[in-house]
């Protein structure tokens, strides 16, 4: 019913909740693990709330909670952070059921009291200015989710589900422990950095462990980290068929190394199996949730788990912690306290009223003035403080953003109209605006903010699971990895602090595959994880010049690969050379036959007034040797790296001296028939036609016409060298390409009329008389000379790089050799063996003795 100015409002019912607290001007709510069992079921709404019951003291669990209450005494009497601003604390046992922590946050948001009195102003302080907790990913997710529409702020020390990232879904929920995704990245680190490419993975059957699978899945690649040879899921509670199974997939699995994301009561069951198969020589990668797992810290264990590398929660430093522990005390006033679980817990005593039969069975009655420093519990031991380190973070996160909310100049603030947050009018998304924004250093100079997502900077600490020689066992910090916002992801890792539990004292090797060597390339095999393939040899042309390639890359045009495919070499240059046998014979026989037209030409100087040289035009014979000559000498520019102006002045020079050659030979074929003519009746008159002037101008004119020929084809397409790399893949043939193979088709064609033409004519005239009888001799010469280049042709066409330019070199050779001893043989013979026959009379008497 409505009341003036007032609204009430009484609670249906009450939870009776285990917890400790402590009043202040502004409560901060707690959730811990201060049991570890309930009876309790899981139904959140009855319409008779059922009452828990835990047991289980977790002394743990209770360090945390004294670490909470250690924090806000700490900044109660810090000066500099919230003056005259009291921080109280309410924390419940959440028993590690979710059922209870869900009822403990709605409590901690709503209240307890039996009567609700609310102004209509909806002026006053929350219950609670905001949660540091839950430890379990799975009742974050359930509590964050119904807190998170009120935009209740929650800081949790333990979650690590990368789901919680999700800020559409937990839009107020921050944590002082890295998300999973980074710590899933943070070992896929460790795998790259010892080339651990093949890896199993066991998960507990929660979202701690199914998102993080995920995670492996989407992060986890041959490039950044490997592949996973099986994922297989941890079953709850003490099922032996299913771990036998899951042991006996680890034991035939050929990867080394595994990792499990799990919880250390997984680890427990999991072990007994790994123990009875006794199965060794794993390499066992631990994520934070049991790294510093003592229990399995047993000399019982450590064959089998010894050199484990776990990631662990970042280890800090809380100077005074220790004296404030020493100063709790239970409270006699209530009989259920969390303070007198602990002390009964740690004194192995029980305060009065005692169980039944407790005292016969020898059993000590707690006084309340027992002394913690004479016991030797884990509860004093705050050498290796992880998740406690959390909380304190936790605690000062929420201090320093009321701080700055509470620091806010009115007309300056961040919210609607530059308003700013009221302690008395508090809203809970004001806080979390603050909260977004925190950023201070602890005492032990390690950063604290959160990124858009809630997340802290992350940091963990590499630990070693180390069997000493002595048999004691230690677990030693070997490195980190941490995220900063200049560097990114940082893995560091001193190797040399390394236990390896195998023989050879080195890290172990887990590879489905072993890597491809530079030269092959990666082929995947057959319905296998990428991280199994096959290395296959680079194909001809290609290299890889790296490890593990997963293709092969072309060479440039000029290079081609090595035998071993892992570099692209330089192709040889391939063309007819001075240094190669080939070239070096052309060359010989070149100048041999330019000697040899030399030595005739000599030979012909000297006997110029013999009859033998004087019967047959000998100006004509000497213009025909030095055409032959340069017959000889053009054959060498075929030979040696083609050149723009060798390619352009090969064809050139040997078409215009072969045509001179041909031209001259035509023209003594053809004084030969018209001395023959002029020797008949009524024949002198065709002597005037060919007297020295018109044969020298009929050589010139038929030589002209070549000389046209070839300046058309080197205007209008000139050969040009060329880089031919069709004829073989590893080398580069030099050759000169014709440009015009119409051009070069007229310019044989010319001399084949040419010499097709000086043939016919000698043929008809080898039956003259014998005083005429070097038409014989022609015939014979043109014959040689035609079929040497009939031959050239299909022979050319066939020949690939330098081989079509030593064909072309031989045909030259081969045709003006058969030139050369046809026209000039019989005529050295006369005149230098039977000098008796080089006589006018021996000449005119042959002639005589033929009708």
């Amino acid at each position: 019913r409505k009341l003036t100015g007032l609204a009430q409002k009484k609670l249906k019912g009450n939870f009776n909740l285990n917890g400790m607290h402590r009043a202040g001007d502004v409560i901060i709510g707690g959730l811990f693990e201060m049991n570890f069992f309930s009876t309790q079921s899981d139904l959140f709404f009855t319409s008779e709330p059922q009452q828990p019951t835990c047991h289980g003291f977790d002394v743990i669990g209770f360090r945390l909670t004294q670490t909470m209450a250690f924090a806000i005494d700490e900044i109660n009497r810090n000066p500099n952070l919230l003056p005259n601003v009291t921080l109280g604390y309410s924390v419940y046992d959440n028993c590690n059921t979710l059922g209870i922590g869900f009822r403990a946050a709605l409590s901690l948001t709503s209240g307890q009291e039996e009567q609700v009195i609310i102004h209509e102003s909806c002026e006053g302080t929350p219950p609670v200015l905001g949660i540091v907790g839950d430890s379990s990913s799975t009742r974050s997710i359930a509590i964050s989710a119904v807190l998170g529409l009120y935009r209740v702020p929650t800081v949790s020390y333990f979650s690590t589900c990368s789901c919680l990232s999700d800020r559409k879904k937990f839009p107020s929920f921050f944590r002082t422990i890295p998300s999973d995704a980074f710590q899933v990245r943070a070992i896929i680190q460790i795998l790259k950095h010892f080339g651990w490419t093949w890896a199993g993975l066991l998960i507990s059957d929660n979202d701690y462990g199914l998102h993080a699978a995920r995670s492996f899945q989407s992060d986890m690649s041959p490039a950044d980290g490997g592949c996973l040879a099986y994922t297989e899921i941890l079953p709850w509670g003490d099922d032996p068929a299913e771990l036998r199974r899951i042991v006996d997939v680890m034991k035939k699995s050929t990867a080394r190394v595994v990792i499990v994301f799990a919880h250390e009561s997984h680890m427990i069951d999991l072990m007994k199996e790994v123990v009875r198969q006794n199965v060794t020589g794993l390499q066992w990668i631990a994520s934070e949730a049991w790294t510093s797992a003592a229990v399995l810290q047993t000399p019982h264990l450590m064959p089998y788990l010894g050199g484990t590398l776990g990631i662990a929660i970042r280890r800090g430093e809380i100077p005074g912690l220790r004296d404030f522990l020493l100063q709790i005390q239970p409270d006699l006033n209530h009989n259920q306290s969390i303070g007198k679980s602990f002390w009964e817990y740690t004194f192995k005593c029980r305060f009065a009223p005692p169980p039944s039969g407790w005292v016969e069975a020898g059993g000590a009655i707690c006084t309340g003035q027992e002394d913690l420093e004479t016991v030797q519990t884990e509860f004093l031991d705050i050498l290796n403080l992880r998740p406690e380190y959390n909380v304190y973070k936790a605690v000062y996160a929420l201090a320093y953003a009321l701080h700055e909310l509470l620091q806010c100049e009115p007309g300056r603030g961040p919210f609607s109209g530059n308003s700013c947050g009221d302690l008395q009018r508090l809203e809970p998304w004001q806080l979390v605006y603050y909260l977004q924004k925190v950023n201070f250093t602890t005492s032990f100079g390690d950063e604290v903010s959160f990124d858009e997502n809630g997340d802290v900077l992350p940091i963990y600490d590499v630990m070693n699971w180390q069997w000493l020689p002595d048999g004691g066992i230690k677990v030693q910090n070997v490195g980190e990895v941490k995220k900063s916002a200049l560097k990114g992801e940082e893995l560091t890792l001193h190797e040399d602090k390394i236990f390896w539990n195998i023989k050879s004292e080195k890290p172990p090797h887990s590879v489905c595959s072993e890597s491809c060597p530079p030269g092959t390339r990666r082929a995947r095999k057959k319905e296998e994880p990428e991280c199994c393939f096959d290395c296959i040899l680079c194909s001809e042309g290609k290299i890889s010049n790296k490890t593990d390639s997963t293709e092969c890359i072309s060479c440039p045009e000029d290079f081609w690969s090595s035998p071993q495919r892992d570099h692209c070499a330089q192709k040889k240059i391939d063309f007819l050379s001075y240094h190669e046998p080939l070239g070096i014979c052309l060359t010989a026989t070149s100048l041999l036959g330019t000697f040899i037209c030399a030595v005739i030409l000599c030979i012909f100087i000297c006997h110029r007034k013999t009859p033998i040289v004087r019967a047959n035009n000998s100006e004509l014979s000497f213009q025909l040797l030095v055409s032959l000559k340069l017959c000889f000498l053009c054959s060498l520019l075929f030979i040696g790296r083609p050149r723009l102006w060798t390619c352009q002045l090969r064809h050139a020079a040997f078409g215009i001296s072969f045509v001179l050659c041909v031209s001259c030979i035509l023209v003594k074929t053809m004084v030969v028939l018209a001395v023959f003519k002029a020797s008949k009746p009524g024949g002198g008159a065709s002597l005037k036609w060919f007297g020295a002037v018109q044969q020298r101008g009929t050589v010139l004119v038929l030589t002209s016409v070549q000389a046209a020929i070839c300046t058309a084809w080197l205007v209008s397409a000139s050969p040009v060298p060329h880089k031919n790399t069709q004829y073989h893949n590893d080398k580069i043939v030099y050759e000169c390409v014709v440009g015009s193979t119409i051009g070069f088709a007229v310019l044989l064609g010319y001399i084949g009329l040419l010499a097709l033409l000086s043939f016919l004519l000698a043929f008809l005239a080898r039956n003259l008389p014998d005083n005429f009888n070097e038409a014989k001799l022609i015939t014979f010469s043109m014959l040689i000379f035609c079929a040497v280049w009939v031959a050239f042709v299909p022979a050319y066409i066939s020949s690939p790089g330098k081989y079509a330019d030593a064909v072309e070199v031989f045909a030259i050779l081969a045709s003006s050799f058969g030139l050369l001893l046809a026209l000039f043989g019989p005529k050295c013979y006369i005149i230098l063996v039977k000098p008796e026959r080089n006589t006018k009379k021996a000449i005119m008497g042959r002639g005589t003795t033929h009708p």
